[in-house]
């Protein structure tokens, strides 16, 4: 397989993964916001990740689909997708009391431990895409 095709295939499935966590989050804003609060967090700082993470996850996938900015897109996805699998990590080391996740629709339905390899796995098609940009660039 030709390694611009390979490109493009795992930065669809990534602008996909951003495209059903933003959407479903902005969707049901409402229980996306009782999520939040339903942490261990300060009600400010739910309030900031309530109101902060869907237009984020919307404007990594956007930048993701145009060329000139695809490079910020994919290094932004890189990192949303490291620190939301910190976060599936502490919960399975016991972190955190209370463990509500309000991502996309396929998501919700696995197991932190499935939603653990799932990110792993995303993390290293990041890596792996932004290596194949560099070199096709």
């Amino acid at each position: 397989m030709k390694k611009s095709l390979f490109y493009e295939i795992i930065t669809a499935m990534l602008i996909l993964l951003f495209i059903d966590s933003g959407f479903s989050k902005i969707f049901d804003h409402s229980g996306f916001r009782r999520a939040m609060h339903n942490q261990p967090f300060p009600f400010w700082f739910a309030e900031l990740l309530a109101w902060t993470i869907p237009p984020v996850e919307i404007l990594v996938m956007v930048a993701s689909i145009y060329a000139k900015t695809r490079l910020y897109g994919l290094y932004a996805s890189l990192i949303l997708l490291i620190l939301f699998t910190g976060y599936i990590v502490a919960i399975l080391l016991g972190v955190f009391s209370k463990v509500p996740c309000n991502c996309g629709e396929f998501i919700q339905s696995l197991s932190w431990g499935q939603h653990l390899v799932f990110n792993l796995v995303f993390v290293f098609l990041a890596c792996y895409d932004i290596k194949l940009i560099k070199e096709l660039s």
